[in-house]
């Protein structure tokens, strides 16, 4: 049963979640059942796992097969957000709940558009009302945000100090692939 809902639902699963589906189901034979169906999954080497995201349990296909699945215009494919997507969505996730002038100030350039793009795309939303002049809006990441990067948690973002390591990591990378393009 738990197989099946997992197979069904296109959004994670919490054990309360899965455990609704039957009166005698608890949260704790739901994770069990869990833990067996990732070990037979494992143990076959399937295509497919289940994986702890947005609080929840889903079943996605491996990570490994991106690059096969990437090729058919059958799959459905997440869409790509642009630069100024992308560091807007990393000061919302890193400092909610955050108003548009804060985001403004760190990004040094307007806000609005992108931050409407954000909550189009299930990515953000408004999470209250500031103190200040007018009560700003303040935004805050979704559960979608979670499922759609592969968090289990907000908890699970890599923590500042790690930052500069990985995009020094991603320009060094960068820097070689241009290289390579540029050289004789």
């Amino acid at each position: 049963m738990v197989e099946a809902l997992l197979f069904a639902s296109q959004s994670p699963l919490s054990a309360a979640d899965l455990a609704r589906a039957e009166e005698g189901l608890d949260e704790e034979r739901v994770e069990e059942a869990v833990a067996e169906l990732r070990a037979e999954y494992e143990r076959e080497q399937r295509a497919f796992g289940v994986f702890e995201v947005a609080g929840g349990w889903q079943l996605l296909t491996r990570p490994e097969y991106a690059p096969v699945l990437e090729r058919f215009d059958t799959v459905p494919s997440a869409t790509r957000l642009s630069a100024p997507a992308l560091e807007t969505l990393a000061i919302v996730a890193y400092r909610q709940p955050v108003g548009r002038a804060e985001i403004e100030e760190i990004r040094g350039v307007g806000a609005g558009g992108v931050l409407k793009t954000l909550q189009e795309r299930g990515l953000v939303e408004v999470v209250g009302r500031g103190e200040g002049l007018g009560r700003p809006l303040l935004y805050g990441t979704t559960p979608f945000f979670l499922q759609h990067f592969g968090f289990r948690f907000l908890d699970d973002l890599p923590r500042s100090e790690e930052l500069p390591v990985v995009l020094a990591q991603r320009d060094r990378d960068t820097t070689e692939q241009e290289a390579k393009a540029h050289a004789p």
